[in-house]
């Protein structure tokens, strides 16, 4: 009697049906990329001024061209660009009984007959600069005092990933893997279209709660699987690969977002193969691993069985379960010890600093005024080097030092970025491009070194928990991005740099775990040197 590890051994650890799988499994990666950061193109924000139906009528008389027209009715204001015409007041002036005529509406009207005018909001409603592109936020009018609704938006998206990314999990302990990233696409298929289809904001925020409960617990149940199907030296190579193809996916949401300018549209684009995911029943197996942990012997050995003849191999060992007696861990097991607790804190701090810096400067490009679509295509081939970076480094050099460095080179650059001028746009966008490399780089990072620093008995555990943080995170970017923004649009940039470099510092202080066998107890974690 042999574990499954053996086996794999004899049936081929990553063959022609463990190629097949992670083809199939590795396309959840990339809709994820639209779900996750697709509000940089439904939730865009674009020019807009307050409607004034009586100087529209007085345009169409007297000829006056737009901007002309929105000088005469926006008062200006300070803001962090500058001096610009207010977006969200105009002056309340009835047209029709003035003694302006068209000829002195034609030319320039002095400061003091401006500051005579009152000043009221937008009661009736905002025009908009669309530039051929329609999002939610012109649909249901989510600007000036309700614009932090838009951050809303994405943060239920964060509650959802809370939420589900546990709870999905959860389930795929106790019923499946298969069962569980079916049942995933289906809900994603479903809360998808529904969100696409929403009449108003309320049920738009509902909907995406809901399509982000099942999205990312459905991703991490593929990532788990596929993991679980493979030889032990293949699990780093095809977990980062895995995270690439979700670079792929912003790649594919920029050409996609182009090409359908409506946002409710563009997420039935993103949405349609989740439907296809469904399929995956016919092609796609349970994990034998988990089937062990469940007793089930003769499926594990079907399913085996079945993986080694599509590999051209030929099995002489039977199947044990190797994993019936093992301890069960609690919370208390990953704060209860001195260094558990310290990597609990520091790999905590990491996934959430992860989260905010990466998604930050995603959806940073979207208030940036420049072209979106190139500069989130230029964001997405970053990310491609990121992925090399990691597999040519972390059996040359190791873990910590390259995981810290990512953090600290993107940490520095964001703070560079925020003070180079905007006269200097391509080395600003240069700087920008490191940032995001490294942030990239230390994300796909701290995945596997969260798994290579806890014992076995609390392994899940300790990713489930610290990875919490990485939805944390995403509640709060939108927050942090598009209010700090108001202030100063560089500022977020400065937080991000912060959280980075200090995110580094700390990953100093964990272990090395290159050549360092998997931690079986607590004691190995404790008492790392006690044999020798």
């Amino acid at each position: 009697m042999t574990n499954f590890d053996d086996i794999l051994e004899e049936a081929g650890k990553f063959g022609r049906f463990q190629k097949r799988i992670f083809a199939l499994l590795c396309m959840a990666s990339m809709p994820f990329a639209g779900v996750y950061v697709g509000v940089v193109f439904q939730g865009f924000t674009p020019d807009h001024w307050c409607r004034d139906p009586g100087l529209e009528q007085l345009r169409e008389n007297c000829g006056l061209a737009l901007e002309k027209a929105r000088s005469l009715i926006l008062p200006l204001v300070n803001s962090s660009a500058g001096v610009l015409p207010s977006q969200c007041q105009r002056y309340d002036v009835d047209w029709n009984f003035t003694d302006l005529t068209c000829e002195n509406l034609d030319r320039d009207i002095t400061e003091a007959q401006h500051a005579a005018w009152p000043i009221t909001s937008c009661n009736n409603g905002w025009d908009y600069d669309y530039e051929g592109r329609e999002s939610f936020v012109t649909e249901f009018d989510l600007v000036c005092t309700d614009s932090w609704l838009v951050d809303v938006f994405q943060a239920i998206l964060g509650v959802g990933f809370l939420v589900g990314s546990v709870s999905i999990g959860f389930l795929a302990d106790k019923f499946g893997r298969k069962v569980s990233f079916l049942v995933s696409n289906v809900l994603n298929a479903l809360t998808g279209i529904l969100v696409a289809i929403s009449p108003n904001y309320i049920s738009l925020v509902v909907f995406r709660a809901l399509q982000g409960f099942g999205v990312k617990g459905g991703w991490m149940v593929a990532y788990v699987l596929i993991t679980e199907l493979v030889g032990v030296e293949y699990r780093r190579v095809v977990g980062v690969l895995f995270q690439m193809v979700f670079s792929c996916g912003l790649i594919v949401l920029a050409l996609i977002a182009y090409l359908i300018p409506n946002w409710r549209w563009l997420q039935v684009a993103f949405t349609l193969p989740y439907i296809i995911f469904v399929s995956y029943y016919w092609f796609v197996p349970e994990s034998p691993r988990w089937l062990l942990s469940q007793n089930n012997s003769s499926k594990a050995v079907e399913i085996t069985e079945a993986l080694a003849k599509e590999n051209k191999k030929t099995l002489s060992k039977n199947i044990k379960d190797d994993n019936a007696h093992s301890a069960s861990g609690s919370f208390m097991d990953l704060i209860r010890t001195p260094n558990i607790r310290k990597y609990t804190l520091i790999l905590s701090f990491n996934w959430f600093t992860s989260a905010v810096v990466y998604q930050g400067l995603i959806m940073r490009l979207g208030i940036l005024g420049g072209n979106v679509y190139i500069d989130f295509l230029i964001s997405g081939i970053v990310e491609f080097p990121a992925a090399f970076l990691i597999l040519f480094t972390i059996e040359r050099v190791g873990r910590r030092l390259p995981f810290a460095t990512a953090n600290i080179v993107s940490g520095a650059a964001c703070l560079i970025t925020a003070f180079i001028p905007e006269s200097l746009l391509w080395l600003k966008t240069v700087m920008a491009c490191v940032g995001r490399l490294g942030i990239t780089m230390a994300f796909e990072m701290v995945v596997f070194v969260n798994t290579e620093l806890y014992p076995t008995f609390i392994r899940n555990l300790g990713v489930s928990v610290c990875s919490t943080l990485c939805d944390i995170g995403g509640i709060v970017v939108p927050f942090l991005l598009y209010r700090l923004a108001v202030i100063w649009l560089e500022l977020p940039l400065i937080i991000f740099g912060v959280l980075a470099v200090i995110a580094g510092g700390l990953v100093l202080l964990l272990p090395e775990t290159k050549g360092v066998p998997l931690p079986e107890t607590i004691d190995d974690i404790e008492y790392p040197n006690r044999f020798l």
